[in-house]
């Protein structure tokens, strides 16, 4: 029965104090009724405190994803080809992966059969995002940059075959880059030489 309280909740993800107040119990019992949820497989964690129904993360949209990559890692923003491909500038599709780039630590969130992938960058390169709906997501031209800054230290494999690179104002770019390293900026320079932009 209290099962059946959760997944009534319309929400995409939940909380332990919406268990509370669900089951009308305390935080404490909350929390151990959230853990017997999770050993038996009723309900995910995703986190500390906050979970969601299988059912619900099985059928999730990629904006809804996205949501949730933003909730793994605080502060983050989805980018890289997962930003690329949801602007439809790269042909490469990225199923069950989600990426994106944050402050704290590069690190990889397996829930079910999504991978959600977080690459740190510095402070001063934590620019060039936006708010879109419910998720932060990289505007196209800095989810470029990070694909050729990450390329460029040897963090992340970029396939700019699959970029249509033609669609990128290249000064813009440039502005960009300039809070990275020599090696980002010579990588975008031979991009230019070879896909002649």
């Amino acid at each position: 029965m209290n099962l059946e309280k959760l997944q009534n909740l319309d929400k995409l993800y939940f909380t332990a104090d919406d268990i509370a107040r669900e089951l009308k119990i305390g935080k404490k019992s909350a929390q151990v009724t959230a853990s017997r949820f999770v050993s038996r497989g009723n309900i995910i964690r995703l986190k500390r405190d906050i979970f969601i129904l299988p059912q619900r993360f099985n059928t999730a949209e990629e904006e809804e994803l996205f949501t949730i990559g933003n909730i793994l890692q605080t502060p983050s923003y989805i980018s890289l080809t997962s930003a690329l491909s949801y602007y439809n500038l790269s042909t490469q599709q990225v199923r069950n992966y989600v990426e994106s780039i944050g402050l704290k630590r590069t690190i990889t969130f397996p829930v079910n059969n999504v991978q959600f992938n977080f690459s740190k960058v510095k402070k001063e390169f934590y620019i060039g995002f936006e708010k879109n709906e419910n998720f932060f997501i990289a505007t196209p031209a800095k989810a470029l940059a990070d694909c050729i800054y990450l390329t460029s230290i040897g963090l992340y494999n970029a396939d700019f075959d699959a970029m249509d690179l033609s669609k990128f104002d290249k000064n813009e770019i440039n502005e960009l880059l300039i809070k990275t390293n020599k090696a980002a900026k010579n990588l975008w320079q031979k991009l230019i030489k070879n896909y002649e932009l």
